[in-house]
């Protein structure tokens, strides 16, 4: 099956800036809907941020005006650019994406995640 691979998360200040990015390993036909996810330990996972194949967005309001989810179609890539980063921003993030394959069928996919840890 098709793997969704994150990568960019890191350790960064209160303030600083990152970008991740999410890209599908494997062939696919392409893939719809996409968002970001972080779940903090002992926290839930949580929605961060949505995209659908058209471009329309969606945040959760506790990033809101700091975080720009975007995509590139053709390299079946979704990034999220964090800006202003807090200290609650601190979880590992994850990629999700509603998989097309080369047969036509849809599934979801999750990334294994990546770690974004945000201290002084």
């Amino acid at each position: 099956q098709v793997q969704l691979v994150e990568s960019g998360g890191g350790l960064v200040q209160p303030g600083g800036s990152l970008r991740l990015s999410c890209a599908a390993s494997g062939r696919i036909f392409g893939i719809d809907a996409m968002g970001w996810y972080r779940q903090a330990p002992g926290k839930q996972r949580d929605l961060v941020a949505t995209i659908t194949s058209g471009g329309n967005t969606n945040y959760a309001d506790s990033v809101k005006g700091r975080f720009t989810i975007s995509r590139d179609n053709a390299k079946n890539t979704v990034y999220l650019q964090m800006n202003s980063l807090k200290p609650e921003d601190t979880a590992r993030y994850y990629c999700n994406g509603e998989i097309v394959g080369v047969a036509g069928l849809r599934y979801d996919s999750w990334g294994q995640g990546t770690q974004v840890t945000v201290s002084s």
